[in-house]
């Protein structure tokens, strides 16, 4: 199993751009991709299962760009413990988050951080999240901060992420993913 979280930090910096294009890039994993939101999104369960590709909503995205399964999750910081234990019980599920809170509950194979550029204000679900990142993404002309001792991926535009960017993220899997069935 295979776990990846693309975390950013703020709104509409480019994660799920990112998210379907490693989707894209990463197909032989057969990703379940899972965006997760605080916010209730009109939805009664707490994990809500996209049915239909398209564009509208990001988990429509997701499966446009090739998910197996796409998954919205909407929970408060007192139900997502409980939730990622309910998916991560899947058996066999190569999992792909867009999320900044999961990472509380779960230490990805890879994590890679989107940056918003200068105008950016911060989530305050990213605030001290650095540590877990192995890598930082961000578009090249936004200009943006350094890299801060991690691999940076600096992109013409993140939803055509690079293939030397994808080649990491594959090498990284290989290597996790080698290790956990030794």
């Amino acid at each position: 199993m295979a776990v990846i979280v693309v975390c950013g930090g703020g709104k509409d910096v480019g994660k799920t751009a990112v998210v379907c294009r490693l989707i894209a890039g990463l197909r032989e994993f057969g990703w379940t991709a899972v965006k997760v939101t605080s916010h209730a999104h009109g939805k009664a369960e707490a994990v809500w299962e996209e049915t239909e590709a398209g564009e509208g909503t990001d988990t429509a995205r997701y499966l446009a760009a090739g998910a197996r399964r796409a998954l919205l999750v909407s929970a408060g910081d007192d139900e997502l413990e409980a939730v990622v234990e309910r998916l991560r019980a899947e058996p066999e599920v190569h999992w792909i988050f867009e999320s900044n809170r999961i990472l509380r509950y779960l230490r990805p194979d890879v994590c890679l951080a989107v940056e918003g550029g200068l105008r950016a204000e911060a989530k305050p679900s990213f605030l001290g999240v650095a540590r877990p990142i192995d890598a930082w993404v961000g578009v090249a002309e936004r200009g943006g901060g350094v890299a801060r001792g991690k691999v940076r991926f600096e992109l013409a535009a993140l939803d055509r992420v690079s293939a030397e960017m994808v080649g990491w993220v594959r090498g990284r899997l290989d290597a996790s993913t080698q290790g956990k069935s030794e």
